[in-house]
């Protein structure tokens, strides 16, 4: 085995707070207010001040988009914090969720910054109110530009439409059944119903599952996220400075990231993987000494079920063509499981935070805050966020 670089900067990094706003589907608060409860939060569940901080970031900027995809830039929100940040990261191109983590990461270990405060806030829920066309990939406008216009001139007018294609073809192949996808809504129910920030919290069962509307072929409803208003914050401290602080230090083990070939247009593989996905997990890998079977939760992107699957077997949990037995009736993804997943009801039942709710789910569990949903010992997480740019993380906790 080749050793490890004696200094990779995530060895650095520690996540020290992390917070969510209010998610409601939608909120009375608006997209800043929402940032600024989640960075405050944040902010004081580390220990720190508001002056301490000298870094911010998120993803992806202000968008133009609309939509409430990214309704807050990253200077907005430090002018509304009354912060001075010496480093900021304004946008991350394209759909690399976890890109101002990994920037702000490099920034803390080259001393660019010492506490930095990165969140994600969304207002989907309240445009979809507005128009319901506005959350659609063409915006319900007659042009479309960008990496959508790759996708809406054949009629995936919604992500929904792409990725049935990877469902029905992972299907074919492996012969999954709609039972094994459904296992997947109804065991991030189970989880959700433990969360009392969920937005679904009511238990579905498989029936329930099987009995709801096709949205896209095979994916049914409750295979998609649910649009919410919200905001997620973390804060990421340079190691030495965060051992006397509030929380016990959050160890970023290792990270892996790359873009996926459906953001500009092009189709990689034979649907029934994510290659992109695959590299930001042999990447991941390749900078720790721990194994996947060492990790005692999961907390994987779900956009739609499919994603699950997809993820898993990126990130070498289970071998390819296996998620789909894996998951089966969900008893090794549950709370007592093999492997825990999903553990706070994902995007699926808790809202749809572009990844960041995996994240700070991650965190609930390796501080012990997850009260009836808490994984009991758990020591280390696996974070994947994204279905067309890449990112995973490994968290643990000494």
């Amino acid at each position: 085995m080749t050793p490890l670089p004696e200094k990779l900067p995530e060895k650095l990094v520690c996540v020290t707070g992390a917070a969510q706003s209010e998610v409601a589907r939608p909120s009375p608060r608006s997209a800043l207010q929402l940032t600024a409860d989640a960075c405050l939060a944040a902010i004081a569940d580390a220990g720190l001040d508001v002056s301490e901080i000298d870094g911010i970031a998120t993803y992806p900027g202000k968008s133009s988009e609309g939509g409430g995809i990214a309704p807050v830039s990253p200077s907005e929100a430090a002018a509304m914090l009354g912060l001075n940040p010496r480093w900021i990261l304004a946008s991350s191109e394209g759909f690399s969720h976890m890109a101002p983590i990994f920037n702000a990461v490099t920034a803390i270990a080259c001393g660019l910054a010492r506490h930095v405060v990165v969140f994600r806030t969304v207002a989907q829920a309240s445009a979809r109110r507005q128009a319901r066309a506005s959350t659609l990939m063409a915006g319900g406008g007659d042009r479309v530009d960008g990496n959508n216009a790759w996708t809406v001139p054949f009629g995936a007018l919604s992500p929904v439409n792409t990725f049935a294609l990877y469902a029905q073809a992972y299907c074919d192949r492996y012969r999954a059944t709609a039972e094994q996808l459904g296992a997947l809504a109804v065991s991030s129910r189970a989880h959700a119903a433990r969360n009392p920030a969920a937005i679904y919290r009511d238990p579905i069962t498989l029936d329930d599952y099987l009995a709801a509307r096709t949205i896209s072929s095979p994916l049914r409803l409750y295979d998609c996220d649910v649009h919410v208003d919200g905001a997620t914050a973390l804060v990421l401290s340079h190691r030495d400075a965060s051992r006397d602080l509030r929380r016990p230090p959050i160890h970023l083990e290792a990270m892996g990231m790359a873009v996926g070939g459906l953001w500009t247009g092009q189709h990689e593989g034979d649907f029934t993987s994510l290659p992109g996905a695959a590299r930001a997990g042999e990447m991941l890998w390749s900078r720790t000494d721990l194994t996947p079977g060492q990790i005692d939760c999961a907390q994987i992107y779900d956009g739609f079920s499919i994603f699950v699957w997809l993820w898993l077997e990126a990130l070498r949990l289970v071998e390819p063509g296996e998620a789909c037995r894996f998951t089966e009736g969900g008893h090794r993804i549950g709370l007592t499981g093999e492997l825990p997943l999903n553990t706070g009801g994902g995007q699926l039942s808790a809202g749809r935070l572009h990844g960041y709710g995996h994240i700070h789910e991650a965190c609930i569990q390796l501080w012990g805050l997850g009260g009836d949903r808490q994984v009991a010992g758990a020591r280390t997480a696996i974070v994947s966020n994204g279905g067309y740019g890449y990112g995973a993380m490994l968290l643990r906790r000494e």
